[in-house]
């Protein structure tokens, strides 16, 4: 399918100007933004692609679950959006080089579906207010809006684990709650209007803990801060998107194998078993891929709003819901892991929690006895944050 870079280069907050002219765009905008007629001649959904014709924006998608998520989001069939502020010539505050928002989409487009990067900062209301425009002006709606922002795994280790919160640096504490809690916020309220055009608006959040696990601490006020708003976030929209029919929801991975997680442990995703030596519970680690397929899986199902809307989940629990595995083939899921064994005390290994069954077709909405019963992995003290997803 097909690839496009947008010229909007916005690696820094202060970029306040950002050059948002696309290679095509010569002409004026003449869109019927309808949402009626801008789908009129796109693709039919099919068994192999559920989500063609349907308009996608992954925030935070330069690596991890933001990148695999919008990567299995266009072998769907989805036009995808993908954003953040690592470029080929740029990159952010994340110091990391090696993976760009251009390769997100090529790889996007590699999968069957339509990648567009438009490299944004998502804390620069005129950068997401041009990508807004961008959209509106290409497809007139969007469907699915996936927040994936984050990029402040380099602030944890030093500023973070293993301090009070009166002994981390003030400026990487507001600099965490910048990136976890402003940038979904901004990204939001600017794109929701765009959103409730669509004639099934999907709102996800993505961040670190379920409503559930996250009734623990979280080590450190400002992370825990940052790791719960995007949890109620999600539970409000899920209120005012019902009257247009959409669903907001709150996801979460597993111990997730990013990239960023694999350099900290120095292994590939080829030897990644490697690392079990250092930390016995990296056993149970998941690779991006698995959420992105159970958030595929997600945005397929016609019957979302009434079993997920306001709802707070994991990988886990969404693969054993869709029947989805891991790229091994595996089901790991990570929560109970956690809960019963690690926190709970109970006998088992990881190996006990990597082959979840999945639910019987038609069965009773997955964790439906209680809406805050989803499980997910732990931040283990030390390491970098069990999500690494969002990537900027």
């Amino acid at each position: 399918m097909s690839q496009d870079i947008s010229h909007q280069d916005s690696a820094h907050p202060d970029d306040t100007h950002p050059d948002d002219t696309h290679p095509d765009d010569t002409h004026p905008d003449t869109t019927d933004r309808n949402p009626d007629t801008t789908s009129a001649s796109a693709p039919a959904p099919t068994s192999a692609t559920p989500l063609a014709g349907r308009i996608v924006l992954v925030a935070g998608a330069t690596r991890g679950a933001g990148r695999a998520q919008a990567v299995e989001l266009g072998r769907a069939g989805a036009t995808v959006y993908v954003t953040g502020r690592t470029t080929r010539t740029r990159a952010s505050e994340v110091g990391r080089t090696t993976e760009t928002i251009e390769e997100t989409a090529e790889l996007v487009a590699a999968a069957g579906g339509t990648g567009i990067a438009v490299p944004t900062d998502h804390l620069d209301e005129a950068q997401v207010r041009a990508l807004v425009e961008r959209i509106d002006r290409d497809h007139g709606r969007l469907d699915i809006l996936i927040n994936d922002l984050w990029g402040g795994e380099h602030l944890l280790n030093d500023a973070v684990f293993g301090k009070k919160s009166w002994d981390t640096p003030l400026a990487d504490g507001l600099r965490i709650l910048e990136l976890g809690v402003r940038s979904h916020v901004i990204t939001a309220a600017l794109l929701l209007p765009l959103l409730i055009r669509s004639d099934a608006p999907l709102h996800i959040e993505v961040t670190d803990g379920t409503a559930h696990f996250n009734r623990r601490y979280r080590e450190n006020m400002y992370y825990d801060l940052a790791k719960n708003a995007p949890i109620r976030l999600a539970f409000g929209l899920a209120e005012e998107l019902k009257e247009y029919g959409g669903t907001a929801v709150s996801v979460t991975p597993g111990f997730l194998r990013s990239e960023q997680m694999l350099a900290h442990f120095g292994v590939s995703e080829e030897n990644w078993r490697d690392a079990i030596a250092q930390d016995p519970h990296f056993a149970i680690a998941e690779s991006p891929a698995f959420l992105a397929r159970a958030v595929a899986a997600l945005a397929a199902d016609p019957e979302r709003a009434t079993r997920w809307n306001g709802r707070s989940t994991s990988s886990g629990e969404l693969a054993r819901a869709y029947g989805v595995t891991d790229v091994d083939g595996s089901r790991p899921d990570a929560w109970p892991y956690f809960d019963d064994v690690v926190y709970g005390g109970a006998e088992g290994s990881p190996e006990d929690y990597r082959n979840a069954p999945a639910e019987a077709p038609g069965s009773t909405a997955p964790g439906s006895t209680h809406p805050e019963d989803s499980r997910a992995a732990a931040q283990m003290p030390g390491a970098p944050g069990a999500e690494a997803s969002a990537a900027s």
